[in-house]
Parts: structure tokens; C-alpha cells; sequence
């Protein structure tokens, strides 16, 4: 008797239609696949400790070196350090093949000198082109090189960052992992960065089919089929409308690569599936703690090109409070990666898709492995130079509950000292989060070393929990903080609320997408509903004379709360701003609290160059009760996202403004150039104080 490996038993029985084979193809057909999954995962020794079979070359050409296990060869210019060919299971370069052959791997850098950027040009694209090429590493079991670059201070085009690119393949690995390291010294000029990312562009007439999620997933247009007469660009260049697609089936779809953006906490796995080789591309990201601003910051992956990209660092979704900022003289150094570029293939006859099962597969192994200990540069430490910190969250509002409440499914993290939620336009050091299970428990594993606060948020409450206290994590560095408690803003009895409080407007009325321009992945899929291609145009649509009124006794959000306050667009091709009308009834009770303030809480989860008014029961008044002025720079409307930068404002309502019976509260938005302009509610409530009891409901 022979034993399968857990990870193939793993990768069998998760495939979905198993039980469809059996059920009505017969048993041998089920057989037959699961034999093959077998026979794959031995002959590419995908186990966690493979046999070592293969042997590791290192062969230097004229202008490159190429590494090879025997599974795959991986080409790099040198000393540049471009990634120009990958050969793997027949084929001779997975790579696009046309063009510059610079133009197929690489790291770059978007950046400035502060006060040089122009209106037309976001900065200056540096490819990383490294000047010095080094075998750190040589032996049985890897090889590492680095492809590195020193700052001249005597330039003045040229970024001041010591640049440090390293590339490592293991024996018997089918793939290789890349990171980079980025060190300013001090007395250097000031800069600002606004990208870094890792790029791979993919041999386009054999990766046609992208995935980057379960239900993710599809046959992808060609990047012909965007270009004129093929395609017609839309509101932006990234949006296109496919006019006469190359795979006709395509035709009138609307392609844009922000409509496959990700959270940077689910962004584990993505890539690409060549069917007809049966060949899967494939990045593993085993950490985000090397991503800037935290686990809600939305990042690019996959997209058309066939494209595949590690986005480290990038303002998308928050703006410019995420362009990294050096003074001059300041001194710093960030460690970025590794990451995983992962193949793997099937034998013709099984279905090419179940690539992805064994690439989640693969995920999880290499998760298991972080932070890795192969790694030859002392700037990533292995798991015994790092720190571990646990503890228990637990939310105490006596206004629900009589006791403290486990946070359950929040997420609490160690970042750099700051304020609460700061973490969100954080870029310069790392980010280590965790999600506390039902009863709130916690624990964060590998935390480097530093000086950190502890910050959390919890599904369900508003605002932000921060933890004053500095933690200074060295090697070995065990804490257990025991019991933390939350309170969450909170002056008294909810008379009323809209939404749900976690950071998203997901639950609000998401409107169908206008049938011109769809994206067929996501019309029968509800959670990602949002992603559609100018729904910032149906708000017009639907309320094309008045704006929309709600009443909190008789609506239902999910279907009366337009999900983002827009722009109207009028008949000249001008915008107006709008303005939203909350009505609710305050019954006789209410002249009880004759003399105190209410409390009005608005939660919002983006804001795009725009201001919100507050206004009570006098739509005319001027100045407002209340403003934030103008506020964010996300973009989060036009990129078809659902949240960018948490926002959180506590209005105070007098009493006197008030009265028995039906009220009003007007929330404007009277900024008006653009159609991208608007706001996205997380979640509104009032409060009105009751200093006799806290508990209303326990």
C-alpha cells in the first residue's frame, strides 16, 4: 500500500466537480484524474520535502546568466538583472517574446524630486537597470544572485536609492522567488517614490486565461483587441470598450485592469493559465508585510497584457498621502519580497484550470515556510531573529451589551507609532496583521524588528483602536498583552442607523450596469457587483431631476441608499453636486432630552476630491452644521472600487434644532468637475445622550 501525499489528497477532493464526475461520468473517469493529479505532483516533486533529484546550474553568457534545476531555466541580463526568459515544460520562453527583451521582467521605481512633478507626468519610470552583477550564493541546494545599483552622488537624474535586486532558485523548486533592497544613507537629497512593483509580461498568444480568486476567474480579451479600431477607450485610458474583439464572444465588453484589484490581505495567489500547454504562471505573495499602508490597501495583480504584477508600493485608493516622502539627509531601508513565481503544468487530458487548485496548493506551502530561511542577505531575517506578540481584543459599548464583547474578525496589527488609524498612509516601515478568532484572541507571528503600536479594527464598530504603548520588538521578543479593550465612539442610545460599520458601502443599493458596457465576469455575481464600468452614471439615471431621499422608517438601505453620493451629469456635459435627505420621526420621548446635544456619526469608506455639508431641518443655511472641506484623493469611484481611506466624524446636533415629529438631515456634496467627484457612506447613525442607563439591550 502506497501513501498519497496530504497535498494532493488536498488538491483532489477541493475540486469542486469530483462529485459531478463521479455522479454522471462514472467512476473510472474520476479515477483517472485523481491518478493523474498523482502521477503530477510526483514527477514535479510539489511536496513540502522533496527527494533531491536535480542539479542546479549556473551557465554565463555574453550578456546573461541563465540558472537552471532541471525543472525550468531562468534567463537574466546581466549586469542589468531584467528577467528575459523563462523555459518551462516545452516551452521556450513563457515570456513575451516580441519587442525589447527588457520589456518581460522587471522591477521599477516611479519617482521624484519634491516639486519637479508636472501636471501631465506622474514622474519618472525607472526600470532598475542594475550596473553590478553577484553570485552570493552557489551550492547543491540554491543559488542567489544580486543585481544591484550604488546612487552617484554626482547624478542628478537619477533616484537617490541603493537599489539591490536578488533572484534565487532552489534545487527541485518549480520556480524562483525575487526580492529587492532599497536603502538611502544619510546626507542623501529628498525624494519622493510614488510606485515599486515587480512586472511580468507573459507571451500572449499562449496565456489567455487569468485567475486570481475562486470565482475570480476567466478567458481574458488580447491586448490587441484595446487597441483602435479594435477597442475605443472610454472615460480613461484603462477603460476600453471591446468593439471587435479578436474572440468575438468578447464583443461590447468593457476591459480595465482596475476591475481586478485586490485587497492586499487576499492577494496570496494570481496569475495565468496557458490551456492549450497546460502551463500555469503563477506569483505567491507568502506576507504582506513588505505591502504599504495595511491589509485594506487595494493593490493590482493580473490584468491584460497578459500582465502579472507584485505592486509593493502605489497611492491607488488613497492618494497623495501615500506618496513616500523622504526629507533630506533621511535614512532609510526597506526590504521588499520575496515572492514566489510559481509553474506548474498537467499532462494533456486533464483539465488545465485545476492549475489553480495546485497553485493555492503551492500557497500554502509556501506560507508554511515564511519568513524563509534561505535567504542570504542579513537585511530578511529567518523566523528565530523575529518576534511574536498575542493577546485578546474585546469591545465595550454598555449602550449594547452589559459586558465586553469578543472582537470577532478583527483585524489587529503592529505598525510604526502613530495615531489611531494611521496605519492606512503608513509606507515606510513594515505591517504585521492578524485576524482574531471568535473569541477574540489574537497572535502575530514574525514581526520584525522595531519599534511598533498596536492597532486594530473590529467588523461592526466604528472607528479605530490604538495602543499608545511603543513596542520594541527584538529577536525572540515574546509579549502577551493579556486582555485590550476597545471603545468605541459612542455618547448614547442609537435612535436610528444606516449600514453596517465595516469600511465598505457593500451593502448599500449597488444598480445594475448600464448593458452597453459590462464586464461579464460580474453579472451574476453579487459580491462583486461593484465592479461594473460606470455605475457612477446611473445615479443620474435613477434620480435625473431630484436627488434621493431616505427615511429611515420605512427604507431599506440595501435597496433606497444609492452606494456612492456622485455628481449629476447635465444636459450641457456640466456636473451639479447633490444633496441627500435623511428623514426620520422623533416621537413625544423625545422632549425628555430637552437641553442636549445629538450625536451624529458618519463613517465614510472613500471620498474623491470632494467635501460633505451636514444640515438639519434648514436645507438653505449657510454656513453648514458641519463640513469636512475638501477631502480625498482615492479615486475609488472611476477605479470600480467599494472602499479607499477610512474617514470618521462626529457632528454635533443641538437639540434645539429638533423638533417633535418628521426631521431632516441634509448631507451635500457640492463639488462638481468631474464625474469621478463623490463620497462612499461606511455607515451613519445618531445618538442621543442617556446618562440614566447605559445598557439599552444585552
Amino acid at each position: 500500500m502506497f501513501l498519497f501525499p496530504s497535498h494532493v489528497f488536498q488538491l483532489v477532493t477541493i475540486i469542486g466537480y469530483r462529485r459531478h464526475l463521479l455522479n454522471n461520468r462514472g467512476w473510472i473517469i474520476a479515477l483517472i484524474m485523481f491518478l493523474s493529479l498523482f502521477e503530477i505532483a510526483i514527477s514535479q516533486n510539489q511536496s513540502p520535502n522533496p527527494e533531491p533529484t536535480q542539479v542546479l546550474q549556473l551557465h554565463y553568457q555574453e550578456r546573461h546568466v541563465v540558472i537552471d534545476n532541471g525543472i525550468f531555466q531562468l534567463t537574466l541580463s546581466s549586469p542589468e538583472g531584467f528577467v528575459t526568459g523563462i523555459q518551462y515544460n516545452g516551452i521556450e520562453n513563457v515570456l513575451a517574446y516580441t519587442g525589447d527583451e527588457y520589456d518581460r521582467g522587471y522591477w521599477d521605481v516611479v519617482w521624484n524630486f519634491p516639486g519637479k512633478k508636472t501636471k501631465k507626468t506622474k514622474g519618472t519610470l525607472d526600470r532598475i537597470e542594475a550596473t553590478k552583477m553577484e553570485v552570493v550564493t552557489q551550492n547543491d541546494e540554491q543559488i542567489e544572485i544580486s543585481f544591484s545599483r550604488t546612487w552617484n552622488a554626482s547624478s542628478t537624474m537619477a533616484v537617490p536609492v541603493n537599489i539591490d535586486k536578488r533572484f534565487v532558485m532552489l534545487r527541485n523548486s518549480s520556480g524562483f522567488y525575487t526580492y529587492a533592497i532599497f536603502e538611502r544613507l544619510k546626507g542623501w537629497p529628498a525624494v519622493e517614490l510614488d510606485n515599486i512593483r515587480l512586472a511580468f509580461k507573459l507571451n500572449k498568444d499562449k496565456f489567455h486565461y487569468m485567475a486570481i480568486s475562486d470565482d475570480r476567474q476567466r478567458y481574458m480579451p488580447l491586448p490587441d483587441d484595446r487597441t483602435p479600431p479594435r477597442g475605443k477607450p472610454l472615460a480613461y485610458p484603462e477603460a476600453v470598450q471591446l468593439l471587435d474583439p479578436i474572440e468575438p464572444e468578447l464583443k461590447g465588453e468593457v476591459d480595465d485592469k482596475y476591475a481586478y484589484s485586490m485587497d492586499s490581505k487576499d492577494i496570496k495567489v494570481h496569475g495565468w493559465i496557458s490551456t492549450n500547454d497546460s502551463v500555469g504562471f503563477w506569483q505567491i505573495t507568502p506576507s504582506n508585510e513588505f505591502r504599504s499602508a495595511g491589509p485594506l490597501k487595494q493593490f493590482l495583480g493580473s490584468h491584460v497584457g497578459p500582465t502579472n504584477l507584485a505592486i509593493f508600493h502605489s497611492t491607488h485608493y488613497v492618494g497623495a498621502e501615500l506618496i513616500m516622502k523622504f526629507e533630506e539627509g533621511e535614512a532609510w531601508k526597506k526590504v521588499f519580497g520575496p515572492v514566489f513565481i510559481y509553474l506548474n503544468s498537467f499532462p494533456q487530458g486533464v483539465d488545465p484550470l485545476l492549475l489553480w487548485h495546485q497553485a493555492k496548493n503551492q500557497t500554502k506551502i509556501e506560507e508554511e515556510k515564511w519568513p524563509y530561511n534561505f535567504t542570504t542577505s542579513s537585511d530578511f531575517p529567518p523566523s528565530e531573529q523575529r518576534g511574536f506578540v498575542s493577546g485578546r481584543l474585546l469591545v465595550r459599548d454598555r449602550y449594547i451589551s452589559s459586558e465586553d464583547i469578543p472582537a470577532n474578525g478583527s483585524y489587529v496589527g503592529l505598525a510604526a507609532p502613530g495615531d489611531a488609524g494611521s496605519w492606512q498612509t503608513e509606507y515606510k516601515g513594515y505591517q504585521f496583521w492578524s485576524k482574531a478568532d471568535e473569541k477574540g484572541y489574537f497572535t502575530i507571528n514574525n514581526v520584525r524588528s522595531g519599534r511598533y503600536n498596536l492597532y486594530a479594527f473590529a467588523p461592526g464598530f466604528i472607528g479605530d483602536y490604538h495602543n499608545d504603548t511603543v513596542f520594541d520588538i527584538s529577536p525572540g521578543t515574546n509579549i502577551s498583552l493579556g486582555e485590550l479593550v476597545y471603545e468605541p465612539p459612542r455618547d448614547g442610545v442609537t435612535l436610528w442607523e444606516i449600514g453596517v460599520p465595516d469600511r465598505t458601502a457593500a451593502e448599500f443599493y449597488i444598480p445594475d450596469p448600464n448593458s452597453t458596457f459590462v464586464n461579464k465576469l460580474y453579472l451574476n455575481q453579487s459580491d462583486y457587483k461593484y465592479r461594473q464600468y460606470g455605475l457612477w452614471e446611473r445615479y443620474s439615471e435613477l434620480y435625473p431631476d431630484k436627488d434621493m431621499v431616505y427615511n429611515v422608517d420605512v427604507d431599506d438601505y440595501s435597496k433606497n441608499w444609492f452606494f456612492m453620493q456622485v455628481t449629476r451629469k447635465q444636459a450641457d456635459g456640466g456636473y451639479n453636486g447633490t444633496t441627500w435627505t435623511i428623514r426620520f420621526q422623533l416621537d413625544d420621548q423625545m422632549k425628555n432630552y430637552t437641553g442636549r446635544n445629538f450625536k451624529l456619526r458618519i463613517a465614510l469608506a472613500t471620498s474623491n476630491v470632494a467635501e460633505l455639508q451636514v444640515r438639519v431641518n434648514d436645507f438653505s443655511v449657510d454656513p453648514p452644521l458641519f463640513t469636512t472641506g475638501q477631502i480625498g484623493k482615492d479615486n475609488t469611484i472611476a477605479r470600480h472600487g467599494i472602499h479607499g481611506l477610512y474617514w470618521l466624524y462626529s457632528v454635533n446636533v443641538p437639540a434645539a434644532s429638533l423638533h417633535p415629529g418628521y426631521n431632516s438631515i441634509y448631507l451635500t456634496q457640492p463639488l462638481a468637475t468631474s464625474p469621478f467627484q463623490g463620497l462612499m457612506y461606511d455607515y451613519i447613525r445618531l445618538e442621543c445622550a442617556d446618562t440614566v442607563s447605559h445598557i439599552t439591550r444585552s
